[in-house]
């Protein structure tokens, strides 16, 4: 690899994880980032995950990996981590925490070690596709793996489309 991995690549090499990396040029004008990976890279939008920082009643912050179509049910998300409610945690913060950039931020490798909550959806799939730490980078991996090594649990956080 020409340059340093990112801390999610990283992760997965400590662990003896296996997963391919899938890259493709980042449109600067993009803020889509996940819909950009999936119809860059003609990804199965099902199958592709993206990493959400959600706060938690008010005073922590907790890890949301959902469908890039779809939308993270942020009462759902408090309820898996034990908390009453959730709102979508400031940028700035989601940034300092994981040590990613929006739109690049993987559930593994962060600075932070945060709860970590993954849609029970990607249980379906054999891989799935997240954020390898910066935009224009998608790891795929199998959800059990990606579980495994984020210390993450499943549970059933998407949004059920009106959200």
């Amino acid at each position: 690899m020409a340059s340093a991995p990112t801390p999610a690549i990283a992760a997965l090499n400590r662990a003896k994880v296996a997963y391919t990396l899938h890259s493709f040029e980042h449109d600067p004008a993009a803020t889509a980032f996940g819909e950009e990976a999936v119809t860059t890279l003609q990804i199965d939008p099902a199958r592709a995950f993206k990493t959400l920082v959600a706060e938690i009643d008010g005073a922590r912050l907790a890890v949301g990996v959902v469908p890039v179509a779809g939308h993270m049910n942020l009462k759902a998300l408090a309820s898996a981590v034990g908390g009453k409610k959730a709102a979508m945690a400031a940028v700035a913060d989601a940034e300092r925490s994981s040590g990613y950039v929006h739109g690049g931020i993987s559930p593994l490798g962060q600075r932070k070690a945060l709860p970590t909550v993954i849609d029970s959806s990607a249980q379906q799939f054999d891989t799935i596709f997240v954020s390898a730490g910066k935009r224009g980078l998608q790891m795929e991996l199998s959800p059990t793996d990606l579980a495994t090594t984020a210390r993450a649990t499943f549970a059933p956080i998407a949004a059920d489309g009106h959200a």
